[in-house]
C-alpha cells in the first residue's frame, strides 16, 4: 500500500461490486472487457457484474463477441423456447467454430444457468436475452435465412439459394472467397444485399416477433460478413472497422428491437469495448464499438469497464486452428499498466477512471496488456501491448493480480482454416 498512486477498491466479493455499480448510475449500455479470450476470472466476475445489473438496473440482455447462430440457439434455451435444449452442456455444443472455449466453458454455463433462472417466471418481455453482435457466419447465417425463408415465404426464399449458390464454389472457406474476389471482380454483393431487402419485405407474424428479427439480422450478417473477408485482403485498418462498425449496428438493432428504456450489456475484449480514440489504434485509422458507442449516445449513457492481469495462465492458442492449451501467462512487462497494479499492491482491485485523471503518469500513452486467441509467452514481451491512455480509454478498471485459464468443455473444432486471414486475433 505505501507505493499508492491513487485510490482504489479491493475486490474480494460481490458485495465489493457496489461502487461500480454506482459509478454506472443511469447508463443504458455498458460494456465489460477483458484481457485475453481465455481467462476464469473475467468470465466470472462479468458474470457478476451482469447479474446485479439486470436484477437491480433492469438490463434487457448480454451482446457478446460471438456469432449471431450460436448465441441465439442460447437465447432460445434461456427463454425457455420449445424445442431448444433441456441440458446446458448440450446447447452449448452449437459453439463448434474454433476458438470454441470462447463460450463453449463453465463459465459461461454458469452464466447461462443464472440468465434461465431468472427468465423461468417472468414474462416473455422482461426477460433477459443472450445474443451475438459477430460477424464471422458467413454460411451459417445464410443457411438460416434460407430455412426461415422456406417456412415463411416460398417465392422469397428464392433469393436465399441464390446466395447460397453463389457462395457455394468457395467450399466454405472465406479465404478462398476473399482471394477470389481479389483477383476476379466478381463477388456475391449483389446476391446478399437482394437476400437482405428480401428478408425486411417479410410479413409480421406476432406469434414469434423475436425469430423474425433473428431472421434479418441472419440477412445482415451475410451481408456484412461478405464485405468483411473481401475487405480482410485488402489489408489494412478497414476489415477491423467493417466487423465493429458491424457489431455496433447490431447492438443499435437490439436496443430499438428492445424498446426505448431497454438497457445493455456488452461482453467484448477490451481491444473492442476500451475507446480506441485513446490508444495507438487511432494511428492506423481503426475505431471500435466502444468509441462508436460514445459517439452516439454520450459519454454518460455509455460506461467502459476495462479488465486485466499481471500474471496466471489463460487457454489459447500457439496458431490459427492450433489445439486449445492452457499457457502460463508471465508477470507483466515493467512499466505497463499492469505492472504498475502490481507494483502497488497484489490486492484484486476496482479502480474508478475518476480517480486517476490527476495521476501525471496515466496522462499518456503506456503499455496496456492484451492476449488474443492466438498467444505466444515467449513473445510477449515484444508484442500484446497497447498503448494506451488509461484514464480515457475506460470509465473502470477490474484487475486481478494472478489469474487461471477458463475451463472449456472441449469441443470437436470445425473452420480452423477460416481465421488464417484475419490481421488481429481479438
Amino acid at each position: 500500500m505505501e507505493n499508492k498512486l491513487f485510490k482504489y477498491s479491493p475486490i474480494t466479493k460481490e458485495k465489493d461490486l457496489d461502487i461500480l455499480i454506482e459509478e454506472i448510475g443511469d447508463a443504458r449500455i455498458v460494456m465489460l472487457g477483458e484481457a485475453s479470450h481465455g481467462t476464469s476470472e473475467y468470465y466470472t466476475w462479468r458474470t457478476a457484474i451482469s447479474r446485479r445489473l439486470v436484477e437491480d438496473k433492469g438490463f434487457n440482455f448480454i451482446a457478446v463477441e460471438g456469432d449471431w447462430p450460436e448465441c441465439y440457439a442460447v437465447n432460445r434455451f434461456v427463454k425457455g423456447y420449445q424445442n431448444s435444449g433441456r441440458k446446458i452442456a448440450e446447447v452449448l455444443e452449437v459453439y463448434r467454430r474454433w476458438p470454441t472455449w470462447m463460450w463453449a466453458n463453465w463459465e459461461v454455463a454458469a452464466l447461462v444457468e443464472w440468465i434461465r433462472d431468472f427468465n423461468h417466471l417472468r414474462n416473455v418481455n422482461e426477460k433477459a436475452g443472450f445474443y451475438g453482435l459477430d460477424v464471422y457466419s458467413l454460411w451459417e447465417s445464410l443457411e438460416q435465412v434460407l430455412k426461415y425463408m422456406e417456412q415463411k415465404n416460398g417465392k422469397a426464399a428464392e433469393a436465399a439459394r441464390h446466395a447460397v449458390q453463389c457462395f457455394e464454389p468457395f467450399n466454405r472457406d472465406p479465404q478462398t472467397y476473399a482471394q477470389a474476389t481479389a483477383f476476379v471482380p466478381t463477388d456475391c454483393e449483389e446476391e446478399v444485399v437482394r437476400l437482405l431487402e428480401q428478408v425486411s419485405k417479410r410479413p409480421i407474424y406476432p406469434d414469434d416477433p423475436e425469430h423474425e428479427f433473428s431472421a434479418t439480422q441472419n440477412a445482415l450478417v451475410a451481408v456484412n460478413a461478405e464485405k468483411y473477408y473481401r475487405a480482410m485482403i485488402r489489408g489494412g485498418a478497414n476489415s477491423w472497422n467493417v466487423r465493429d462498425t458491424h457489431m455496433m449496428e447490431t447492438l443499435d438493432r437490439l436496443l430499438d428491437f428492445h424498446g426505448p428504456n431497454s438497457k445493455a450489456i456488452v461482453w467484448e475484449h477490451n481491444t473492442h469495448i476500451g475507446d480506441a480514440s485513446y490508444t495507438d489504434m487511432a494511428n492506423d485509422g481503426m475505431y471500435n464499438i466502444g468509441q462508436l458507442a460514445r459517439e452516439k449516445y454520450g459519454r454518460e449513457q455509455v460506461k467502459l469497464v476495462g479488465f486485466g492481469t499481471y500474471q496466471g495462465t489463460v487457454i489459447a492458442g500457439k496458431s490459427w486452428g492450433a489445439p486449445m492449451q492452457k499457457m502460463e501467462v508471465p508477470p507483466a512487462r515493467k512499466g505497463s499498466w499492469e505492472y504498475m497494479l502490481h507494483e502497488m499492491s497484489t490486492d484484486d482491485k476496482i479502480i474508478l477512471s475518476k480517480d486517476l485523471r490527476s495521476v501525471p503518469e496515466l496522462q499518456q500513452h503506456i503499455a496496456h496488456r492484451a492476449i488474443g486467441v492466438v498467444y505466444d509467452p515467449k513473445f510477449e514481451q515484444f508484442g500484446n501491448y497497447v498503448p494506451t491512455i488509461i484514464p480515457e480509454r475506460y470509465d473502470a478498471f477490474l484487475y486481478f493480480d494472478e489469474t487461471e485459464g477458463v475451463h472449456p468443455l472441449h469441443m470437436k473444432t470445425r473452420g480452423a482454416k477460416e481465421p488464417e486471414l484475419y490481421p488481429w486475433n481479438y
